[in-house]
């Protein structure tokens, strides 16, 4: 019965002790992927509330993250992204405008607010341009510590993102 019951113990010692262990690299994931749906020409008019919802190609986990860049301005050097909430102020410091964002798994909808939205300047209402970035949620919960996500730039680079835009106008 010892016999037995040794052999059992080493078997068991064996099992264990062939398991390996993988190392997670933090550059290349290549099972979890983000991705990047660009929407073009979007227009937040007073017909529709200056607002605009911008749906995804396909339904979202509960657990991503999502992040909504508007094209602040373009220009020799690149693209400027801002990361949305964005607010303008006037030189005495009062709220001017500014653009808000909010999403659930189908969709983010993109909002203009402020005083007088009327009267702002179409450039800011016309053929706005946003990218809204979809992060897995492994990603949000363990690696996002050293990524600035006001700098779309650094996420760009950290998420491996060139290669994923999807372009949807409106």
């Amino acid at each position: 019965m010892k016999k037995i019951t040794l052999f059992f113990a080493f078997m068991g010692l064996l099992v264990v002790l062939s398991c390996t262990v993988n190392e997670v690299n933090d550059r290349n994931d290549n099972d979890t992927i983000s991705e990047v749906f660009e929407y073009q020409n979007v227009d937040l008019m007073a017909t529709n509330g200056y607002r605009q919802v911008l749906t995804f190609p396909h339904v979202i986990y509960a657990s991503d993250m999502v992040l909504v860049y508007r094209l602040a301005a373009s220009g020799p050097a690149g693209d400027i992204w801002k990361l949305l909430p964005e607010t303008y102020y006037f030189n005495d410091g009062t709220l001017d405008f500014g653009y808000r964002n909010d999403f659930t798994r189908y969709d983010a909808e993109v909002a203009l607010y402020g005083y007088d939205l009327l009267g702002l300047n179409t450039a800011n209402k016309l053929n706005q341009v946003f990218r809204v970035v979809i992060i897995p949620g492994y990603f949000g919960n363990r690696r996002t510590l050293a990524v600035d996500f006001s700098d779309y730039k650094a996420v760009e680079y950290h998420f491996q993102l060139k290669k994923q835009i999807k372009t949807i106008s409106l």
